[in-house]
């Protein structure tokens, strides 16, 4: 099995997402993060949705999944080619005596911040899973409260957009 990770340009529409989360279920496929938004254009939202599958079962999911109506694109990211990230807010304790010691960690791992209780901290991190992975092991020592992370989002790399001919296409079919 190996990772892979989609970027599904949709209208934005209620009920896709349900839809498209459906046809993943139905294969037995467990999706491993999973992050919508809009994009530049309203009436657009993209998913970028991880999978560790084999190739020839998500090649048939793909197809699958082009022929719902609300699709209107789906490009495979390469991680070598592509722009990914994640977003990780993580509560510490921070008591006097180990406040500086999480404050040089949240710097080393060029974090920051956002909240200062007496005696725990809520740090910020954007990343790669791999870098939030370490920063929630050097943190765990200090006693990690809470944790929440986001699903990863990911863009091409360079200057072409997916969007641009999909926005046309739409236009066209309205």
């Amino acid at each position: 099995m190996s990772r892979h990770t989609l970027s599904v340009l949709v209208e934005n529409k209620p009920g896709v997402l349900a839809r498209i989360a459906g046809l993943f279920s139905r294969r037995g496929f467990n999706i491993d993060s999973l992050a919508v938004g809009p994009t530049e254009h309203p009436e657009i939202s993209r998913m970028t949705i991880v999978v560790n599958v084999e190739d020839l079962p998500l090649e048939q999911v793909t197809k699958q999944l082009n022929k719902l109506i609300n699709v209107l694109k789906i490009v495979e990211l390469d991680p070598s080619s592509a722009v990914q990230r994640e977003l990780l807010l993580v509560k510490v304790r921070a008591d006097a005596e180990t406040r500086s010691q999480v404050l040089e960690t949240v710097q080393l791992f060029r974090a920051k911040v956002v909240d200062v209780a007496p005696d725990a901290v809520t740090i910020e991190a954007t990343g790669s899973k791999d870098k939030l992975e370490a920063l929630i092991r050097v943190l765990e020592p200090f006693g990690i409260k809470e944790l929440v992370q986001s699903g990863m989002v990911a863009i091409g790399r360079g200057a072409r957009s997916i969007t641009d001919r999909s926005l046309r296409a739409l236009e066209r079919s309205a």
